[in-house]
């Protein structure tokens, strides 16, 4: 009985310490209704959300990474909360990165870009001061925190928006500086583009016609409200000719809604490797003949 006991204790140690998950903070979507005059904004970076716990670093559903010691050796004693970015337009090579299951040097083309301190009291601008003054005092090569300037008013917002787009960033987040952190999304954080983006479950492919004749013509999917709809653009060649797969969560852009609560325009954006496998829908979609199969 002793050995049984010392063998379950064991194992629940091992699930425990094996995957964290965190509940993060996240943002709603800013509308010109909202005055965010006198708020912090900065460059939403396009990367994979990292959580540094302190010793390891992990993706948002709790499962570690294995980034190399040289990466990791100059980050705080206590948890943070970034972006691991390798730069604009760079979010592919930052994923074939992150990975991997083995540590190795690609991760030192990334950095860690810091925008909050999830567990240090107080409203944003305390909490970050708490990662800044630690960078100060202990610089990092692969490490930095995410540099916030005040908003003048719905101009100025629209102004640098339309920098960072020029630059070919994704857009702008924008923060309340005396918001607590919170899990789960807020209104005290926003997140400013000229289109809206939503996740969908791939649930068919439908086949070509024309110039995309035996490849994928759309993607059947299904939105987080039950609804289906399809996804004909925003595909590579490759990735016409290797789809995302069945189960898959992509990420999606669309421009409004119709009055039915489909999205206009919908175009794809990327598959959300960050989110749990084998996520299904539970719907089964239509026979779909794969021409290119």
């Amino acid at each position: 009985m002793t050995t049984i006991v010392l063998v379950l204790l064991y194992c629940g140690l091992v699930l425990t310490t094996a995957s964290h998950a965190v509940e993060p903070m996240l943002p709603e979507i800013y509308s010109e209704q909202i005055d965010v005059s006198g708020w912090l904004m900065s460059e939403k970076l396009d990367g994979i959300r990292g959580y540094w716990d302190g010793k390891r670093l992990l993706s948002k559903n709790g499962n570690a990474f294995s980034p190399p010691a040289a990466f990791v050796k100059d980050l705080p004693p206590f948890p943070v909360e970034g972006e691991i970015w390798g730069g604009r337009s760079s979010f592919e090579q930052t994923v074939a990165i992150v990975k991997k299951k083995k540590s190795h040097n690609g991760w030192l083309q990334l950095r860690l870009a810091i925008f909050d301190v999830p567990e240090a009291p107080g409203g944003f601008t305390q909490r970050i001061a708490k990662a800044q003054k630690w960078f100060t005092d202990h610089p990092s090569a692969y490490a930095f925190v995410i540099l916030q300037t005040t908003v003048g008013d719905s101009a100025d917002l629209q102004k640098r928006l339309a920098e960072i787009e020029t630059l070919g960033g994704e857009g702008l987040i924008v923060r309340k500086p005396d918001a607590l952190y919170t899990a789960g999304r807020s209104t005290e954080i926003l997140k400013v583009k000229n289109y809206q983006d939503s996740e969908a479950v791939v649930i068919a492919h439908l086949p070509g016609k024309g110039r995309n004749a035996g490849r994928l013509g759309a993607l059947l999917v299904e939105l987080d409200n039950g609804r289906q709809c399809k996804i004909g653009g925003g595909f590579s060649d490759a990735e016409r000719e290797s789809p995302p797969p069945i189960g898959a969560v992509i990420t999606f852009k669309y421009y409004g809604k119709y009055q039915s609560g489909l999205p206009k325009f919908p175009s794809f954006l990327r598959i959300r490797l960050d989110h749990n496998p084998g996520k299904t829908s539970n719907k089964q979609p239509p026979p779909v003949k794969l021409l290119w199969r």
